[in-house]
């Protein structure tokens, strides 16, 4: 089947949180030479995949960003990924599409919603082009591999002693890895040659044709991932995947009721003790948590705007740029002239300082973990 002339090539990329996502899609875009419009999805209620594509890409001033947050885009905000779809067909301004799905969309559901609108709407300038699955292939071997192992036992007909069913996190997983044309074994270098052989192994358990690229830090050839062609749907060999998308179109149940995962925001203005913090994440941080992500600053270094990511087991904090407050009066009043939208969320003792964190994860104690981040901080709270 080919494209219809002139028509926009849909990327979409999805893989499971923390993966490398937003990585991907930042390498991506530096080398894309085309005029694109970007869908930016992430399930807590601040979009910070978007933050990062802003302060890092190099190619995002020149592109049109779409930001869809508190939910996913293959059930709780169906509507609204299609409704910017439309947009984005109706406008002259992008060349081709590329959307990064949060770590619990289902592919098979957002194919399933974009083959419909395509249906409704044929005359429409966008087509999907491909799906490309980001597997962490340092987490699936340390946290996931045995549990692959039984799901594919399992649905063989055998007992399963840990009780793993279509609830578990292992099924999105699978889900993910099934439902793609492409798949970018990310993070590679984590691993020796034995232990990747491993995880590609169990990953062509589940998705006999799609092709594996091998990455370390979402870097790949974009020739070798990038298509015109239109998505196959027929080619996609897990047809129950691809019936239980179908069938999910009709539902309303979202995500977080389906897998149990959840998200909460951590928001304050007071700045982390660098030592506490950095304790906590050592010594007490909860299991619970699967992914947590956003932009805080410590009482040592106020200038500095620090990137907080943890997936799995995996842990970071990154000096990524720096706070407008932090420029001399002379900068700061061109900044904030430039851009006034930065007034709205401005303090009168810390500026634009302030610690936002998405937490992601499936049994957790919410108020724990915000007292013991409350326990981390420099300062007194406010009146």
């Amino acid at each position: 089947m080919k494209k219809s002339q002139n028509k926009k090539p849909v990327v979409l990329i999805t893989g499971y949180l923390g993966s490398g996502k937003t990585t991907l899609l930042n390498n991506l875009l530096r080398q894309e030479k085309r005029q694109v419009a970007l869908i930016v999805n992430d399930m807590g209620s601040i979009n910070v995949d978007a933050e990062i594509l802003k302060k890092q890409g190099a190619a995002v001033a020149q592109a049109a960003m779409y930001e869809l947050q508190n939910g996913c885009i293959c059930c709780t905000l169906r509507d609204e990924f299609i409704e910017q779809m439309e947009k984005i067909s109706q406008a002259n301004t992008a060349q081709a599409v590329f959307v990064e799905a949060s770590g619990i969309s289902d592919p098979g559901a957002i194919a399933a919603s974009f083959l419909a609108y395509e249906d409704e709407n044929p005359d429409t300038n966008v087509y999907l082009s491909s799906i490309i699955t980001v597997v962490d292939a340092d987490r699936i071997h340390r946290e996931f591999l045995t549990n692959l192992e039984k799901y594919r036992s399992d649905r063989s007909g055998e007992t399963d002693e840990n009780g793993l069913g279509a609830q578990d996190i292992t099924t999105l997983i699978v889900d993910q890895i099934e439902f793609c044309n492409r798949i970018v074994l990310n993070k590679c270098d984590l691993l020796d040659e034995e232990k990747i052989a491993a995880v590609e192994k169990v990953i062509r358990d589940f998705q006999p044709k799609a092709p594996i690229m091998r990455a370390v830090n979402g870097t790949v050839e974009p020739d070798d991932i990038l298509t015109d062609e239109p998505f196959d749907f027929e080619q996609v060999d897990s047809s129950s995947a691809i019936q239980k998308a179908i069938n999910s179109l009709n539902g309303t149940k979202g995500c977080t009721d389906e897998y149990g995962i959840s998200s909460f925001v951590f928001e304050e203005r007071r700045p982390f003790n660098r030592e506490k913090f950095m304790s906590f994440l050592r010594e007490r941080y909860p299991e619970q948590l699967i992914r947590a992500k956003g932009y805080i600053w410590f009482s040592d270094a106020d200038a500095d705007v620090q990137l907080f990511e943890q997936a799995g087991r995996n842990s970071s904090v990154t000096e990524v740029s720096y706070w407008i407050d932090a420029l001399s009066d002379e900068q700061k009043k061109a900044v904030l002239e430039e851009n006034p939208d930065v007034r709205e969320n401005w303090d009168a003792e810390f500026g634009d300082r302030e610690n936002q964190i998405v937490f992601i994860g499936k049994g957790y104690d919410r108020e724990a973990i915000r007292s013991a981040l409350l326990g981390c901080l420099d300062g007194k709270e406010s009146a």
